[in-house]
């Protein structure tokens, strides 16, 4: 049924994962308004944990690096002020969907690119559905917004997620793309260099997976057993599976 084994999520989510009549038409009202007539589509999901602590000027430091070192997103020119607008026909754009519950990141990110020329001369657009400051699972609207958002993301053509947020597994997921991770900052330790790295599978990672074999009754740990079922390789500080080709 699988002949990709790491596309059993993607398949399966988008099969039996249907919004509500609600939240799909707050994903087609927005989607229609900021991303529909882009040339191309970057999503960005920022996921900050308790225990990988990092400010929001970090944050924001992370992600320009890591877009710019791996090409997502150009380069600007910091010593010139955007002047006028191209009307050249070569002029492309690319809209940046950010996602997160902090709205300081998406301030930093869109006045970096509304302020200042890129070196590319294309044209960035950054937008942010919302930014609740906190989770507020309790709520139906919040989740309402969450659901709608994680749809929003599955629409990008390239994605940038938090390593470890289970967020972002499910919007790439969906999208069925390979992601860029942005690095956690275990507490105590610094961000590491590169600020990103490419994810080896679309599959989601399952944090906490059953230690059981079924042929035994016994406990055993999956990735010694099933061929296709290894590590994840964005959380490597406890036991954790998903699944390679």
């Amino acid at each position: 049924m699988f002949p990709l084994k790491e596309t059993v999520f993607h398949h399966l989510g988008r099969y039996l994962l249907h919004p509500s009549n609600t939240v799909w038409g707050m994903i087609m009202r927005y989607h229609n308004s900021y991303l529909a007539k882009s040339k191309e589509r970057i999503g960005i999901q920022v996921r900050i944990f308790d225990w990988a602590p990092i400010s929001a000027e970090k944050s924001y430091e992370q992600i320009v690096r890591c877009t710019q070192q791996e090409l997502i997103l150009p380069g600007v020119n910091l010593n010139q002020s955007q002047i006028s607008l191209s009307t050249s026909a070569e002029a492309t754009e690319k809209t940046v969907l950010l996602v997160s519950l902090y709205g300081e990141i998406y301030e930093r990110l869109h006045n970096l690119y509304f302020v200042h020329p890129t070196t590319t001369g294309e044209m960035i657009s950054v937008y942010q559905p919302s930014h609740e400051e906190k989770q507020q699972t309790e709520k139906k609207f919040h989740n309402y917004k969450a659901m709608a958002e994680i749809w929003l993301l599955s629409f990008s053509d390239v994605l940038v997620t938090s390593a470890g947020s289970t967020f972002g597994y499910v919007s790439y997921g969906l999208a069925g793309i390979k992601p860029w991770y942005l690095q956690s900052s275990i507490k105590g330790w610094n961000i590491q260099n590169p600020s990103c790295y490419r994810a080896a599978s679309i599959d989601a990672c399952y944090h906490t997976p059953p230690h059981f074999n079924c042929k035994t009754g016994g406990k055993a740990d999956p990735r010694n057993i099933v061929r296709h079922v290894r590590q994840c390789d964005d959380y490597t500080h406890s036991p954790t599976v998903k699944l390679f080709d």
